[in-house]
């Protein structure tokens, strides 16, 4: 006989079982009265979004070293949070974090707010952010529902309707589930179990907590959930990078991209347009740089730099060339020697170009 899945028979397991995060109070603190930081909670959620834990360690250790408090980052500098990001991807990310940080700061007095709505009328939050800051810092019972409670809740109700159309749907039962007491524990302790054991591929069902409620295992169908609708086909787009190094000690010429739009505020090489449909000979005619006193042998790399953005594959063609010492800078250009590349705001195609030029 089918029986309910029950909010405290997962608890139990995430009070054994709970992944040691730098970002988490555990279930033994928890009980010891050791209460989430808000700021600390908020700024994991940030760096989480469609990025995994693996990528975000490093990058949430290295901001709390750095600024320790939200008014630490709200005063910091922009271009150096840039700095700080480069790498982790999406942007836009960095710039809402610095945003909302300054609008806690300066209209605040430091602290975030408590509930879903006031949480999500701050810079970069929106609903799913929103819930899981208030329920895992202020112990709101919030409904969370990131991937992997999408994947666990579909199996669990067996939710055979595609996403995104079953968001509603998901979101509903994991608002009937979600308890009074322990919201934030229960939220996650449900992406720690789709994270370890509701896994997209050989689920390990037998150790689940909630084996013997969960539909899909009852009929068969749980590697099959959640059922996605078709993904669009993602254009290539095509564009050149321009590597220009200075004679004396191989410094790269960087530029800061517009504020606004992909990559913006974040450092690059010079390049062209990236179109659907260019080719080398295009390219050589588009390069950049001829205003800076010195005539530039551009010479093409051998093979392309791929980078896969959300919309679109983007396959760059690399040229490199020598830059006398005394030629001039075009504006919003500076040198960056070698040393000095690690702690630039460069995104991750354009390390990928630099390093092919090299």
């Amino acid at each position: 006989m089918k029986t309910s899945p029950s909010a405290n028979e997962l608890l139990e397991w995430y009070d054994r079982h709970a992944r040691d995060l730098p970002w988490r109070v555990s279930p033994e603190d928890r009980r010891l009265g050791v209460v989430p930081d808000p700021y600390h909670v908020w700024l994991s959620e940030i760096m989480l979004q469609q990025t995994t834990v693996a990528a975000v360690k490093d990058y949430y250790i290295k901001f709390l070293s750095l600024w320790p408090r939200v008014e630490d980052l709200a005063a910091a500098p922009e271009e150096d949070v840039m700095k700080a990001w480069a790498g982790l991807g999406y942007y836009s990310r960095a710039r809402n974090l610095k945003r909302c940080a300054e609008t806690v700061a300066d209209l605040h007095e430091g602290r975030f707010p408590e509930t879903v709505s006031g949480l999500q009328a701050l810079p970069g939050i929106g609903p799913y952010t929103a819930a899981a800051i208030a329920a895992i810092a202020f112990d709101q019972p919030a409904a969370v529902v990131d991937g992997n409670v999408e994947r666990v809740m579909t199996r669990l109700y067996e939710i055979t309707t595609p996403l995104p159309e079953a968001k509603p749907e998901i979101k509903a039962v994991m608002a009937a589930l979600t308890p009074e007491a322990r919201p934030g524990d229960f939220a996650q302790a449900v992406m720690d179990l789709g994270a370890t054991l509701c896994t997209p591929k050989r689920p390990a069902c037998s150790l689940c907590p909630w084996m013997a409620g969960c539909a899909a295992r009852a009929s068969g169908l749980a590697e099959t959930l959640p059922r996605k609708a078709p993904k669009k086909t993602k254009p290539t787009r095509t564009g050149a990078a321009f590597v220009a190094l200075r004679a004396s000690d191989k410094a790269v010429m960087l530029r800061r991209r517009p504020p606004k739009g992909l990559l913006g505020g974040m450092s690059e090489v010079p390049g062209t347009e990236w179109t659907v449909e260019a080719d080398e000979a295009t390219f050589v005619h588009s390069a950049p740089l001829q205003d800076i006193g010195a005539t530039l042998d551009w010479r093409p790399v051998t093979g392309v730099v791929r980078h896969t953005f959300t919309h679109f594959h983007l396959e760059l063609t690399i040229f490199r060339a020598m830059v006398p010492d005394n030629a001039g800078l075009p504006e919003n250009c500076w040198w960056s020697p070698p040393q000095d590349l690690p702690d630039e705001a460069l995104p991750t195609v354009m390390r990928k170009a630099i390093d092919a030029a090299f």
